[in-house]
């Protein structure tokens, strides 16, 4: 198993990327990293310890090829509005934009070329309109898996990034997968590479005080 980076604590919660034009798309990932990572996401905490989370891993280049294409038409042809609430902090830094620009549209042309396309799942009774409390439940029990295997890879020398195009086309995926559509609910697609270089700097990010909020708003 190729070795972990010595990164301390505080690095690998800093420096953990969203990694697009980064991946190193001839390097295979080794099936026992991948093992390791989802392990170690396994440890992640999990509402009433239920351990509903699931992953499916996509290395065959046929099924990537598809489940790529299902990303593309998710971006081309969605099948439900995305709603944009106005909230955007980075909208001030036009380089910034440039740059996610630039990354998102290499994800796009390469993403087939992926080694290994992670798929995190969720065991679930679909509701058509879940309450607040219903929603808090079930994303909780998956989102902190997904960033422990996030921060795992990123340990063993991987880049990931959370996209949600081919969730507009969920039952195609399911199908192309075998995933059971009915009690089985994707919530993202993960490219999963070796990175080019290891050395990824803090993110910029707003001051601290304008998020953080004590005893009230």
């Amino acid at each position: 198993m190729t070795a972990s980076l010595s990164l301390s604590a505080e690095d690998l919660l800093s420096t953990t990327r969203a990694v697009r034009l980064r991946l190193d798309l001839t390097r295979p990932v080794e099936p026992e990293v991948i093992k390791r990572c989802v392990e170690l996401a396994c440890q992640a905490p999990t509402g009433r310890n239920r351990q509903r989370w699931d992953f499916v891993v996509v290395t065959d280049p046929g099924r990537r090829r598809a489940l790529a294409d299902l990303y593309r038409l998710g971006l081309r042809a969605p099948t439900q509005p995305v709603p944009y609430d106005g909230v955007d902090r980075s909208a001030g830094d036009p380089a910034a934009q440039q740059r996610m620009s630039r990354s998102a549209q290499h994800l796009f042309e390469h993403l087939h070329e992926v080694p290994a396309l992670v798929v995190p799942t969720v065991r679930v009774v679909r509701v058509r309109e879940p309450s607040i409390v219903h929603q808090a439940n079930t994303w909780g029990s998956i989102l902190p898996a997904v960033w422990s295997f996030m921060l795992a890879a990123r340990a063993h020398g991987l880049g990931t990034a959370w996209t949600t195009p081919h969730l507009h086309y969920e039952r195609e995926a399911a199908e192309l997968l075998g995933i059971p559509y009915a009690t089985v609910m994707q919530v993202a697609l993960s490219p999963l590479a070796y990175t080019i270089g290891t050395d990824f700097r803090v993110g910029p990010r707003v001051d601290v005080g304008e998020v953080l909020h004590l005893n009230r708003w």
